[in-house]
Parts: C-alpha cells; structure tokens; sequence
C-alpha cells in the first residue's frame, strides 16, 4: 500500500483526488493511507448480499469521486512517474471511454516465476488486445489492477452497482462499457504500472482458484493440452540427450519442443530465464486450472477470508481479463 501510494501521489501534470477504501482490512492499510496528506481514506460500508468485496469497496469510492476520469487500480501496483497524465492522454488520442492496461508482472519467487508467465501467455494467446480494442469487434476485456474510465460512462452503465456479483469484475464492466456502444481500449502496460500479485504459492493458489477457471470456456481441454505440452517437452529433451551420443539430428529433433514452448511464453514480457522456467510450470498451470473448476463446481471459493458461490459461467472467446 505504501509503495502504490507514493508512486500516485508524486504523479505529475495531472489534478488528482485519491480515494483509498478500506475493506476491513487488517494491514494498517487506514493507518498508512492516513499518513499521505490529501488523500481521503473510506471505509467500505457493509457488505450487501451477492456483492463481491471489491465490487463493494470500488463502488463506495467511485460514489464520492466527483473527476472526470475515474482509476480503479489495487494497493499493489506500482505507477511509474507521469504515467497517470499519460494514461488520460492515450484514452483521449484513441477516443476510448475506457482505457485498461496489463500490468508489467514483478515474479520473484521460484512459483512466481513458474506459473505467473504461463498464465500471461494462455491469456494473451486467447484474448487479442487488437480485437478487444476494435470496435468493430464483440470482444471486451480489461484488467481490474488499471482501469481508466470516464466518470460519466461510469455511472451510465451502471457502475459497479450493476455487476456487483462478479468475481470477473473487470471483464464484466469492460462488456459493459462496450456492449453500451462506447470504446474500449487495452493493451500491455509495463511502460505505465507493474505489480507483483502474490508473494508465496499459497497466496497465488488461492488468487487463481477465484478465477481461473472463469477465463477460458474449456478449463478441462485446456489442463489436458499443457500437460500434453509439458510432456512432449520432456520426451523431447530426453531424446535430445540420448542425441548428444548418438547424433545431431536426434538433438535437433528433440529441443523443437522445448523451443516452441519456449518461443509461446518468450513473447509475454518476461527475463529469457524466467521464461525457460516456466515451462516447468505448465503442469501447475494444469493443476491450478483443475482446481479452481472443481472449487466453482462446488461452490466453495474463498478470497480474502470471504466465500463465494462460484456460479458465473465461463466468459467465453469474446472476453479476457
């Protein structure tokens, strides 16, 4: 929280207001809001029935925004210098009422850095910025760590008010936005914000059981094909070891999947090595994916110690995240 809040409130060449709400946190999350001066701290009024408490907390601070651009981002994104008067400027220039980036991912540890760039590639692979941008195009997407929206559009939709059972409250309200005629534009951000989600696998289990599942229309084909993936990679790597003996052709043959693989993550933004280790991720990819479908089917998804039912159907090809 901190560090999000310095970076947004040393932003440049733009006029600002800076809502926090606090969702009854327990990380001091008030206290350190306090300490910034002109930033106003809310406290997220109770938790009506069918919300999601983001949908909650972000329609209680955009009920008192009173700008004409409304950003909704998350206490761990990081918003590099100038990027917010930027932003409006590239929402304007591409005449889009709501613009949304793609954080820059910051992966550390080892299970950062396995899972979280497969999950990017699968995202990117199924859900084009060049289609969600179209307007021609019934794709809407958009991602809920930076969404730029006018105010005005905002509230003409309805807001969150009107998606408040989310879980996939991002994609919700960008089909929202463009389903009402407006445009939408979206695309990898690494040059305005980056974040880092999840610090541990537990964290990052549970963050992708609440909605992984929802992302993609066939969960269960999908987690077949990595795990298919995975071991056409290890078969091959096999066989390029038995070739370093017995030839170069076995070699060559045998890294060609490896190297597809690698080629198909390499392009989401991520360091060479960070990438040659996440296709040892694929197979966590499967299991994540599993699981969340089997945790939606039972109506036991949990987040931020709240439980969910976990009824929304998958989103199908036109939306994304």
């Amino acid at each position: 929280m901190r560090a999000c809040l310095e970076s947004v409130t040393s932003q440049a060449g733009i006029r600002l207001e800076i809502i926090v709400v606090d969702d009854h946190s327990s990380d001091r999350t008030a206290e350190i809001a306090r300490s910034f001066a002109g930033v106003r701290v809310l406290e997220a009024p109770e938790l009506p029935a069918g919300w999601t408490g983001k949908n909650n907390a972000v329609a209680a601070g955009a009920a008192v925004a009173i700008g004409e651009w409304l950003l909704f981002t998350d206490a761990d994104t990081i918003h590099l210098p100038g990027s917010l008067a930027a932003s409006v400027e590239e929402a304007r220039r591409e005449k889009a009422n709501l613009l949304s980036y793609s954080p820059k991912q910051v992966v550390e540890t080892f299970w950062e850095r396995a899972v979280i760039p497969v999950i990017f590639a699968e995202l990117a692979g199924t859900f084009r910025p060049e289609e969600i941008s179209d307007a021609a195009s019934p794709a809407a997407a958009a991602n809920g760590q930076y969404i730029l929206v006018r105010r005005d559009v905002y509230h003409a939709v309805g807001g969150h008010a009107a998606i408040g059972g989310h879980l996939l409250e991002d994609v919700a309200l960008a089909r929202a936005v463009k389903n009402a005629g407006r445009k939408i534009f979206f695309r990898y951000g690494g040059d305005r914000v980056r974040t880092r989600m999840y610090r541990n696998f537990d964290e990052l289990r549970e963050g992708w059981t609440k909605n992984l599942v929802l992302l993609f229309p066939s969960p269960t084909k999908l987690a077949a094909l990595r795990l298919a993936e995975f071991a056409l990679v290890i078969a091959g790597l096999v066989t390029a070891g038995v070739g370093a003996r017995e030839g170069r052709l076995l070699t060559a043959l045998g890294i060609v999947p490896a190297a597809l693989t690698f080629a198909r993550l390499r392009r989401e933004h991520f360091s060479v090595k960070t990438t040659a280790l996440a296709i040892f991720g694929l197979p966590v990819f499967s299991y994540l994916l599993l699981r969340s479908q089997r945790w939606h089917d039972q109506k036991r998804v949990t987040w931020k110690g709240r439980n969910y039912p976990g009824t929304e159907v998958n989103p199908g090809p036109e939306l994304g995240v």
